[in-house]
């Protein structure tokens, strides 16, 4: 009998320590989340069960930051998606692939991106647009020397 209830609890102490994992797998569960995750995510509330645990996950966050978001936030997300939305399918996928890319990048390559990408929010609306037209104009080969052209300067703090 002391055998028996020795091997249930074992038995016991190692679901006990597996449970968490298994629980991951399964995802998060509708009635996990707090009422505002249920109301910014009430779209979903119908297919939640099928998503798969890291959409699921993403979503959470997702709800979570909005609900920190001010109205002003809130109001250019809105348009970001609604932009997004309107996007042809095609379009979207590239910068779907773009961006996994940047994100599969050493962080130093995404800071120096994100430096230039900030320089270039600085520019005037004038120049942002000639570089714009300069570059979608130049050949591959042209593209490559420019960026070289260009990081050279900066390291000569040009």
């Amino acid at each position: 009998m002391m055998i028996r209830r020795l091997g249930f609890f074992m038995v016991l102490s190692i679901f006990s320590m597996t449970a968490p994992a298994w629980a991951d797998r399964n995802g998060i569960s509708w009635g996990e989340l707090n009422q505002e995750e249920q109301k910014v995510l009430q779209p979903f509330a119908g297919r939640w069960d099928q998503l798969q645990p890291e959409r699921q996950e993403h979503l959470r966050r997702g709800a979570e930051r909005w609900s920190k978001m001010n109205p002003e936030e809130k109001e250019q997300a809105r348009l970001r998606f609604k932009r997004w939305q309107q996007l042809p399918p095609e379009k979207r996928e590239l910068i779907r692939r773009r961006f996994e890319e940047f994100r599969s990048l050493p962080p130093q390559e995404q800071e120096r991106i994100r430096g230039r990408y900030q320089w270039f929010r600085t520019l005037p609306p004038e120049e942002r647009r000639s570089l714009r037209e300069r570059w979608q104009h130049m050949t591959p080969a042209e593209r490559h020397d420019f960026r070289q052209h260009n990081r050279s300067e900066r390291r000569q703090g040009r």
